[in-house]
């Protein structure tokens, strides 16, 4: 392809249809790739539906080759991680080309110089607003099915990334473990210590207890807390906070989800994980409608994969490293078991939270989808 690549800010209701339907062109006979669903992604640039976008600013980008739309980008600047971690970056995000580094350069200069008006110094990405937004390209394992929380991409992505000299920010990788059919005597052991003498015990919610008696702020107010130091952690507002309990919470079935509680009821740890959705969202095709509903709910209430997605694990900072997190593996294993589920995913993990990824060891885990944030200064 040659260099005349025209890139445009999306402000028509057509180039929003462009941005979100490239992807069919890009994916269309790459059996891992997990479609988001088309709502997801056009509520993410409104206000009304995203309140980050009170403290971010956000700018979508299409690139056509004459008429022909040949990859998308978002700029994103979040006021708020900056302010807190002293930088002045702007994130990409939601990036898809076809394999022609000239197009992938276009997409990049183009939310760098969007960024350098704005008074940035480097870009980095992929990232979202928040840590929970899907982040960190695929580097390794492209032949492995993607889930629908973290981003599936070509092999040839971080070939033209690196090309164009981004380098790495951090890395992520996820753990693949097959469920033992019984809790291993580790964890049953650290366990039952987190039980008698930190006087912790597992609670299984409902969706009373989500949204009457508001363990859904309790729940979060934790992660806030124990994911603050992370790598480009970015705090949930309060309207953030609400948004995820209205929209997320209430579709997780409740076993998959133990909450860990102290003497005082106090929200000391939390996982949340459930049924893989990776094959409904495919036959879905990212669209509710007419029948897209009828998988997901059918894998979310009926009849599920055989496998979960372990989303998140949180514990109060002054109680990590205790033993808490064995009673999330001593109720899950036996859930898991019930439930007929075979192996388990996690969600991208920082290589170097070595005391995170050692918590796995009993059950002999598979490192897998290492990903990446890339970044770059702005010349």
């Amino acid at each position: 392809m040659n260099s005349d690549i025209c890139i445009k800010p999306v402000v028509s209701r057509g180039e929003m249809n462009d941005f979100i339907h490239i992807v069919n062109r890009i994916y269309n006979d790459c059996p891992q790739y997990v479609p988001d669903l088309e709502s997801d992604i056009r509520e993410f640039f409104n206000i009304k539906t995203n309140p980050g976008l009170e403290f971010s600013e956000v700018q979508p980008f299409v690139a056509y080759h004459g008429k022909e739309c040949v990859g998308r980008i978002v700029g994103i600047i979040n006021h708020h991680a900056n302010e807190k971690w002293h930088v002045r970056n702007v994130r990409f995000s939601m990036i898809e080309f076809i394999d022609d580094q000239a197009v992938a350069k276009a997409l990049l200069d183009t939310v760098a110089e969007w960024g350098r008006q704005r008074g940035m110094t480097a870009i980095q990405g992929p990232m979202g607003i928040t840590d929970f937004d899907k982040e960190g390209m695929l580097v390794e394992d492209f032949h492995l099915t993607g889930t629908m929380n973290t981003i599936y991409n070509h092999a040839y992505y971080p070939r033209h990334l690196e090309a164009l000299g981004f380098k790495k920010e951090a890395d992520w990788v996820q753990i693949r473990v097959t469920i033992p059919k019984e809790v291993p005597d580790k964890y049953y052991r650290v366990a039952e210590f987190a039980r008698k003498r930190l006087h912790l015990r597992v609670l299984k919610l409902t969706n009373d207890d989500i949204n009457k008696r508001d363990y859904g702020h309790k729940i979060f107010h934790l992660l806030n807390e124990a994911y603050s130091p992370l790598f480009g952690y970015s705090e949930l507002s309060d309207k953030q906070t609400d948004l995820f309990i209205k929209k997320y919470l209430g579709l997780i079935d409740k076993r998959f989800m133990p909450v860990i509680v102290n003497d005082d009821d106090e929200v000391v740890g939390v996982a949340i994980t459930m049924g893989c959705l990776s094959h409904a969202m495919q036959r879905s095709h990212g669209r509710l409608l007419p029948f897209g509903w009828f998988h997901l709910l059918k894998s979310l209430k009926w009849k599920n994969e055989g496998s979960v997605e372990m989303l998140l694990i949180a514990v109060r900072p002054d109680l990590q490293a205790k033993g808490v997190n064995a009673l999330f593996f001593d109720d899950l294993i036996r859930v898991y078991n019930q439930a007929g589920i075979k192996w388990a995913e996690t969600g991208p993990q920082l290589e170097y939270n070595m005391r995170e990824l050692s918590q796995w060891e009993p059950m002999s885990p598979e490192f897998v989808k290492r990903r990446r944030c890339y970044a770059k200064e702005i010349e």
